[in-house]
């Protein structure tokens, strides 16, 4: 199979990305707030992307926002995800976002969205993610995917940094190292050594990704719906 070019929006550090990248997919990014980049002003051209992926904001749709409304600053911004689509024409797209988030829509597009934990890939966090999948015909995702044994040790999530705070209000999640986060995100313990980030800062960005276990599996079953030319 050729290489597949993908256009990764809301990437941050890109675990999403990265995960399909280990799988063989072409990814450029597009911009980023940690990058001082603009998504409401970017406008990808047509035709170039066979697939888009991403994660907008999800802190407006998540349980913590209602613990604690600062963390939604950003918004609503998954309508920018599906003007980026639109414009873009790609063969599909995957958006991924807590389970409380609405399900994109896209002019041209059937979405068939599922829950996913990922525990079902083998982890040991505990995780729970909707991912859309967008295609012309509604390719249902799920069909694709390949589910592992659960794993006898259990994590709870991975929150971009907001260990502390929940400890506080008695969520069972106590402060993790950061080589743990990142272990539990499917990454080598020194994946942030190099990163011009704060303690907390580097916290945010690995906790805010896509867990690779749960990426890697989406991007396989991906890779076995073009392969088997199911588009």
């Amino acid at each position: 199979m050729e290489p597949c070019l993908v256009l990764s929006v809301f990437p941050g550090i890109d675990l999403f990305g990265k995960a399909f990248e280990d799988n063989g997919f072409c990814v450029v990014r597009g911009p980023d707030l940690l990058w001082g980049g603009n998504i409401k002003t970017f406008h990808p051209p047509a035709g170039r992307f066979n697939g888009i992926i991403g994660g907008p904001p999800c802190q407006l749709f998540s349980d913590l926002h209602i613990a604690n409304p600062r963390t939604g600053k950003h918004g609503n911004l998954i309508p920018e995800f599906e003007r980026v689509v639109f414009e873009s024409q790609p063969e599909w797209f995957e958006m991924e976002n807590v389970v409380g988030a609405p399900i994109p829509t896209v002019k041209g597009y059937k979405v068939k969205d599922i829950i996913l934990n990922n525990r079902q890939f083998g982890a040991e966090q505990n995780r729970r993610r909707r991912f859309s999948f967008g295609t012309r015909i509604g390719v249902d995702l799920k069909d694709y995917l390949e589910f592992l044994p659960e794993n006898p040790i259990y994590e709870t999530a991975v929150l971009a940094g907001h260990d502390d705070y929940i400890s506080k209000k008695g969520w069972n999640a106590p402060p993790r190292s950061m080589q743990k986060y990142c272990e539990l995100q499917g990454l080598p313990s020194n994946f942030t050594d190099e990163m011009p980030f704060t303690a907390q800062g580097k916290k945010k960005v690995i906790g805010n990704g896509v867990p690779l276990f749960m990426g890697n599996a989406i991007a396989k079953a991906i890779q076995k719906i073009l392969e088997m030319k199911c588009l």
